[in-house]
């Protein structure tokens, strides 16, 4: 097994979703909303990130063909098949899924049930006894069916959260 540090990702808007998925994975993700490609290549540049897009013209530019910036094309305009292309990529393990905020990108933090009662809808809190919150925008977490989902979705993208090489599946299967 690899010491070397978890790839970090700037995913451009037009991939949007890859950046949830990421974070859900564990992987640190920002997203890039704004339409300025010398912004968003600067700051892939200045926090040591993969940058993420659908746009060929942007791969064109010499900091990313030189090899200065690494860029993945996504080639898929389906976003699991975006999913499993970036797994399939940067042979993308474990690094710690559930961890982080799906919204702001932080490290979730472990919440006591009392702690949430206000704060879940009421079934949950009585069939639930373990919790995540964001100290960020506050949002709680907890391993419920949608958990369960994404769960599946990832790991039908290929990915493998033993750290193993990722499950290769043929495009047509899953």
């Amino acid at each position: 097994m690899s010491n070397a540090p978890e790839p970090r990702f700037i995913v451009d808007n037009n991939v949007a979703k890859l950046a949830r998925w990421l974070r859900i994975m564990g992987y640190d993700a920002i997203s890039f909303k704004g339409g300025d490609d010398r912004r968003m290549i600067d700051l892939a540049l200045g926090g040591g990130r993969v940058l993420v897009t659908r746009d060929r013209q942007i791969m064109k530019r010499r900091v990313i063909a030189s090899g200065r910036l690494k860029a993945i094309l996504i080639e898929q305009e389906w976003s699991q098949y975006q999913l499993r292309q970036l797994v399939r990529t940067m042979n993308l393990k474990d690094a710690g899924a559930f961890s982080l905020c799906v919204e702001c990108n932080r490290t979730l933090l472990p919440r006591r049930r009392e702690e949430v009662e206000d704060l879940v809808p009421p079934h949950v809190y009585r069939t639930h006894t373990q919790y995540m919150q964001c100290p960020s925008c506050r949002r709680v977490y907890w391993q419920g069916s949608h958990w369960a989902a994404m769960r599946r979705r990832i790991e039908e993208s290929g990915w493998n959260r033993d750290g193993d090489t990722p499950v290769r599946k043929e495009d047509g299967e899953g």
